[in-house]
């Protein structure tokens, strides 16, 4: 059987983020998504606003994934991953369940949830 095509579009979001691929992870992107950020209380809201938060941000620290699994139908996409960020030659390893609802191959709304929002938020302040 083949798979759904929201797994596939989660497994090119998680390539364009390992290859630093800005275009196509804004490609992947709704224009009004809602971001939901680990250790954020509100989300970001728009592809205009994400992308403003990143440019703040490039230098600062990197993230890439390996992807566990991923499960989606035409509601939901969810992607286990194993993730390692890098910042001020610091490293933290964590897992994560990126939850997203995907229109016309469009992220219009991603949670994140992981095995540690403590050390994630202390690591990113």
């Amino acid at each position: 059987m083949p798979e759904h095509p929201n797994a596939t579009k989660a497994r090119e979001g998680l390539d364009a983020l390992n290859s630093g691929d800005m275009q196509a992870m804004s490609d992947f992107l709704d224009d009004d998504v809602v971001w939901h950020e680990i250790g954020r209380p509100e989300p970001v809201r728009g592809k205009a606003a994400l992308a403003a938060e990143a440019q703040q941000a490039t230098g600062d620290y990197t993230i890439t994934g390996k992807l566990h699994d991923v499960v989606a139908n035409d509601d939901h996409t969810i992607a286990l991953v194993d993730a390692t960020a890098t910042r001020g030659g610091k490293t933290l390893n964590y897992r994560t369940a990126e939850i997203m609802h995907i229109r016309n191959g469009k992220v219009v709304e991603r949670w994140a949830f992981s095995d540690d929002t403590g050390a994630i938020t202390e690591f990113f302040k």
